[in-house]
């Protein structure tokens, strides 16, 4: 802790950077019944309301105020993203580590698993299951979860595979230290570093597949906000915008709000992502 504490104190201006925004998407999401100035889904206005007062980013197709909609889109995206990222790595993480500990057959049936789930495109898959299962947020999830463990089962178990010939760990093997207690204090600590960054890594690419999936329509479903399904229900307005006014012009920006947030987040995440591997490849300036 002492050690990424320092590291912190010496961050550069991008890492920063990254910090700050995704405190600011954080503190959006833990605040905003406070922050939107109408409900999630209360209808307060007219259809397609030009970007003035009180509807400063206008209205959608049934009257719901776009400024509210994004603020709790903040918390409905990256909430479900963010418990979706943690479900899939304890599941990889978890698995990865204990097959490259204990090998023999365990190790194989998962790998030739974990083989056969990442030979399937995912979003075809997750179509598919989806399309099967329903589109509840609990299925959303675990579908995703299940489909993105694989990716993380592969990093930790390839990352244990070389702890596990180092000398410290045949020392405790000769004390008589069982699986668990490697995992736990040999095998995990050294393997934090890689880890906290591909969880950084695998954030966002959850974030933009639950994305994908609400703008094809199975992801999260109306009247829940979303970025995704909001960058589906504005983009038919792409063909109305005139630029010679500002209020026809709105339209035509409409779409790019909830993409924007998208882009902005995953760029933020990637900042951080890329300090993080700098410090632990050792790497000096």
């Amino acid at each position: 802790m002492t050690f990424w504490l320092q590291k912190l104190r010496e961050a550069p201006v991008s890492a920063w950077v990254g910090f700050g925004l995704i405190a600011l998407y954080i503190f959006t999401a833990l605040f905003a019944p406070l922050l939107a100035p109408f409900g999630e889904t209360d209808v307060v206005g007219q259809q397609y309301h030009p970007w003035s007062a009180p509807h400063y980013l206008g209205t959608d197709a049934l009257g719901r105020d776009v400024l509210s909609r994004l603020i709790f889109g903040a918390r409905n995206t990256v909430g479900i993203a963010l418990v979706t990222t943690a479900l899939a790595f304890l599941l990889g993480t978890t698995t990865g580590l204990l097959a490259a500990t204990v090998g023999g057959w365990f190790d194989t049936v998962s790998s030739r698993a974990a083989d056969v789930l990442m030979a399937i495109p995912s979003l075809i898959f997750a179509l598919l299951i989806l399309t099967i299962t329903g589109t509840s947020i609990l299925s959303l999830i675990l579908v995703i979860a299940v489909l993105d463990s694989t990716r993380v089962y592969r990093l930790s178990r390839a990352v244990a595979q070389g702890i596990l010939t180092m000398d410290y760990i045949e020392v405790a093997r000769m004390r008589g230290e069982g699986n668990w207690w490697l995992i736990r204090r040999e095998v995990l600590p050294n393997a934090a570093a890689p880890l906290i960054a591909e969880f950084g890594l695998r954030f966002c690419f959850v974030f933009l597949f639950i994305s994908a999936l609400s703008f094809l329509g199975l992801g999260i479903q109306p009247p829940t906000a979303d970025w995704g399904s909001m960058v589906r229900e504005s983009a038919k307005l792409i063909s109305f915008a005139n630029f010679s006014t500002w209020q026809t012009a709105t339209f035509g920006l409409a779409p790019l709000l909830p993409a924007s947030a998208v882009a902005l987040l995953t760029v933020a995440v990637n900042l951080v992502v890329d300090w993080v591997l700098h410090v632990s490849s050792g790497l000096k300036e």
